[in-house]
C-alpha cells in the first residue's frame, strides 16, 4: 500500500515538473529567437536556401555540376535511413575529437611555455612559424603510409594541422598579459608556477579560445584530406567516393554535414568564451 502511494506521488510530481520545465525551455527559445542577431541569422539562412533552390532548379540545371537543396535533403535522408551517413559521421567526428583533444592539451601547454620562456622561444619559435606556414596537408599521404588507413593516421593529420594555431595564439596571449598583473603577483611573493597558473593562463584565455576556434576549421579540413587519401569510412571518404561516381547530391550532403559541425562547434566555443571571459567587453553592438 505504501509503495503504491509512493509511486503515485512520484508520478504526480513528475507530471507537475515536466510542464514547468517545458514552459521554461519554450520561454528561453522564444527569447533567443527574438534577439536581433538570431533574427538576422535566420533571415540570411532563409535567403541562402531560396537562392540555392532556385539556382538548382532554373539556372544550373545540369545535375552533374549542381543540384537543388531539396535533392540534397532527400539524399541525406536516404543515407541516414541506410545507416551509411551515421557510420561516416561517427568515423569523422571521432577522428576530429581525438585530434582536437591532443591539439588543445599539447598546443596550450607548449604555447604557455613558448610565451613565458625566452629560452624556449629562442630555440623553437622559428620552427613553429615555419611549420605553421607549411602546407601540412602534403604530409597526409606520408602519415597514412606510416600509420595505415585506420583512425591513427587521421588523428595524426588532424593534430598536426590544428595544433599550430593553438600554439601561436596561446603564446601571443601570454606575451600580451598586462605587466601590472605580473608586478602585483611578484609583489605578493607569487612563485613562477603561481604566476603562470593564476595570472598568465587566465589573462590569456581569450587568445586560447580564439586559437581553438581557428583550429576547429583546420581540423575539419585535416580529417577530409586524411580520409580522401586513404579510408573506408568518414565524411571525407563519402565526398571523395561521391565525386568519383558523379553523385553530386551525396557529395553536397557530406559537405553540409561538415559545415554544420564546424558552425556548431564554433557556436559552442563562443558560448563557453562568454561564460569564462565575462570581463571581456563586447565589441559588436546589436
Amino acid at each position: 500500500m505504501k509503495g503504491a502511494v509512493f509511486g503515485n506521488s512520484v508520478r504526480d510530481a513528475a507530471s507537475t515538473v515536466a510542464p514547468k520545465a517545458w514552459e521554461v525551455l519554450r520561454t528561453r527559445i522564444a527569447k533567443s529567437v527574438r534577439r536581433p542577431r538570431i533574427v538576422r541569422s535566420l533571415i540570411s539562412l532563409f535567403i541562402l536556401i531560396v537562392i540555392w533552390e532556385l539556382t538548382g532548379r532554373f539556372i544550373l540545371t545540369n545535375k552533374l555540376f549542381f543540384v537543388p537543396l531539396s535533392d540534397i535533403v532527400v539524399t541525406t535522408a536516404r543515407l541516414a535511413a541506410s545507416g551509411e551517413l551515421e557510420r561516416d559521421m561517427a568515423a569523422s567526428f571521432k577522428e576530429i575529437a581525438y585530434g582536437m583533444i591532443l591539439a588543445v592539451v599539447i598546443g596550450n601547454a607548449f604555447g604557455v611555455l613558448l610565451g613565458a620562456s625566452r629560452v624556449v622561444s629562442d630555440y623553437t619559435e622559428v620552427y613553429v612559424n615555419a611549420l605553421y606556414s607549411t602546407p601540412l596537408v602534403a604530409v597526409a599521404p606520408l602519415l597514412i603510409l606510416w600509420l595505415g588507413i585506420g583512425i591513427a593516421s587521421k588523428v595524426a593529420v588532424v593534430f598536426i594541422i590544428s595544433v599550430f594555431p593553438i600554439v601561436i595564439s596561446t603564446a601571443s596571449g601570454v606575451r600580451n598579459v598586462d605587466f601590472h598583473y605580473l608586478d602585483v603577483a611578484h609583489a605578493f611573493g607569487a612563485t613562477r608556477r603561481q604566476v603562470v597558473v593564476k595570472v598568465l593562463v587566465p589573462a590569456a584565455l581569450p587568445f586560447v579560445l580564439t586559437g581553438v576556434r581557428l583550429a576547429i576549421g583546420r581540423a575539419i579540413v585535416g580529417v577530409v584530406v586524411g580520409e580522401m587519401f586513404g579510408a573506408n569510412a568518414g565524411l571525407g571518404y563519402l565526398i571523395f567516393a561521391s565525386g568519383q561516381t558523379f553523385d553530386v547530391s551525396a557529395m553536397f550532403s557530406g559537405v553540409i554535414c561538415l559545415a554544420f559541425a564546424g558552425v556548431s562547434l564554433t557556436w559552442a566555443l563562443q558560448k563557453l568564451e562568454h561564460r569564462l571571459v565575462r570581463w571581456k567587453p563586447a565589441v559588436l553592438e546589436e
